[in-house]
């Protein structure tokens, strides 16, 4: 999995009074638990851009200004309800032989035959929850759609691999093939035609 680097600096004080002046000169406070006892820090807002406004799913090297790094993955953000400005950010350590668990975006491949055939493709989930090691966390979970006829669906089942585990239940949609407004508004024409021609022919 890609990995960002979020520069900081550890937070000595944790008051309302010294977040507030952070939040002022244009730094989040953060918080980093896992570890033997939770890391406060900052970064500037602009540090957070391609970690937090992106479909992709990231790890994060915490790097602080006293030469210590962290890997680590975002947990929960706080954005200002108003200005949509991020007021805090929780991340959760990783470490190499300790599961984590994460959500991953879904990936669409191939080509649907019954999208082909006038159907229209519904993505019931954006996003699956996986446990894995943060070694095996994948980028995207790819799901084939190559042998989606309409009224077919396609499982979590489908899109396992040995390398993670989904924390979904195993009936859970990930996509599916519907029939369009159009094609159905055709059927139902078609058979009140056919349902009229059969009355005209009875009289």
């Amino acid at each position: 999995m890609k990995s960002i680097t979020i520069k900081g600096s550890q937070r000595e004080s944790v008051g309302k009074v010294s977040t507030k002046a952070l939040r002022n000169a244009g730094q989040v406070p953060c918080v980093l638990y896992g570890g033997d006892k939770p890391l406060h820090f900052s970064a500037e807002e602009i540090a957070f851009k391609d970690l937090v406004y992106t479909p992709n799913a990231h790890t994060v090297v915490i790097s602080l200004d006293n030469g210590d790094t962290y890997n680590a993955i975002l947990q929960d953000i706080q954005f200002h309800p108003v200005s949509d400005a991020i007021m805090h950010i929780d991340f959760y350590q990783l470490f190499d032989d300790k599961e984590v668990t994460m959500e991953i975006p879904v990936r669409r491949k191939g080509n649907s035959p019954g999208v082909i055939a006038g159907g229209v493709l519904r993505m019931n989930q954006r996003k699956l929850k996986v446990k894995a090691l943060p070694a095996n966390l994948p980028d995207f979970i790819d799901a084939d759609i190559s042998k989606l006829e309409i009224g077919n669906k396609l499982y979590v089942t489908a899109v396992g691999n040995d390398d993670y585990k989904i924390m979904h239940p195993e009936n859970t949609v990930v996509c599916q093939v519907r029939v369009s407004r159009a094609a159905m508004k055709a059927a139902q024409d078609a058979a009140k035609e056919e349902k009229a021609a059969g009355k005209a022919k009875a009289e």
